[in-house]
């Protein structure tokens, strides 16, 4: 009786290991299934999309394309982002700051925020000659990041367009890794809100990195979050860009449930 006892426990674990096993193999099918769909539905959406924005007239008009394509891609995902927050979002110009975690975030941004807002970008991206065309169309701004004469100009047309009756959109860390965390922002779209006498919308995307994380081509099967919370007003000579930051990074450090990479422990 306990060798027949032993030897159903065996038969049991070899059992359990097979049934492991091909769960393992089924889980890896699907998400390499899953990557090359999403894959393929990003090439087909993009490409339509900037065809029609060859010959598509008015600023306007090209952006509810894009916010159209950009929010077709994420139903073609089965992945459409959960909005909480929507009636934070001041209805006036205003400047949004987003933590940025992949390259799945501004087209996140695009689907979900009004097509009022000019995305402030990387001059990086003017090197991508369709992802350059598509962002010039719908009226994107670039940035140069490293020192130099560039850099100056670019940020005094900033300063000059949040001066105006425009929406700004910024990814403040301005790039992302696989690590997660909240890094070190750049005081750009802070700047921009004390120029211009903006307030400042801080918007948390939660889910991307793990969708489409740094150095993976193939999307994952998850889902987005994206979380619109109070504006930070910016109504006085008081305030500083350094102190809007510290109170938009205290917002968004709340409900992003990562690591602030620009705590004073974190830096030694």
């Amino acid at each position: 009786m306990i060798g027949f006892t032993k030897h159903i426990n065996g038969l049991h674990k070899q059992i359990g290991l097979w049934i492991a096993a091909v769960t393992g193999v089924a889980k890896g099918l699907w998400r390499l299934t899953y990557g090359i769909w999403a894959t393929l539905a990003f090439v087909v959406v993009t490409f339509s999309t900037i065809l029609l924005l060859v010959v598509l007239p008015g600023e306007d008009r090209r952006r509810a394309l894009v916010k159209r394509g950009a929010s077709l891609i994420f139903l073609l995902f089965g992945a459409s982002p959960q909005v909480h927050g929507r009636a934070n979002l001041p209805d006036g110009p205003c400047v949004v700051v987003a933590n940025h975690a992949s390259y799945l975030d501004g087209i996140i941004l695009t689907a979900v925020l009004p097509p009022r807002f000019s995305f402030v970008i990387k001059r990086e991206m003017t090197r991508v000659p369709l992802a350059h065309f598509l962002l010039r169309r719908i009226g994107s701004l670039f940035v140069e990041r490293s020192e130099g004469g560039r850099r100056s100009a670019d940020a005094r047309r900033i300063l000059q367009q949040a001066s105006q009756d425009r929406s700004l959109a910024f990814f403040p860390e301005g790039t992302f890794t696989a690590e997660p965390g909240l890094r070190p922002f750049r005081s750009g779209a802070f700047q921009a809100a004390l120029r211009g006498r903006k307030p400042l919308a801080p918007i948390v995307i939660r889910g991307s990195r793990q969708m489409l994380p740094a150095g993976s081509w193939l999307p994952a099967p998850g889902r987005l979050e994206v979380e619109i919370q109070q504006p930070v007003p910016v109504d006085g000579d008081a305030q500083s860009a350094e102190s809007l930051t510290l109170a938009c990074r205290k917002r968004m450090l709340t409900v992003l449930g990562e690591p602030d990479l620009a705590a004073p422990d974190l830096k030694s």
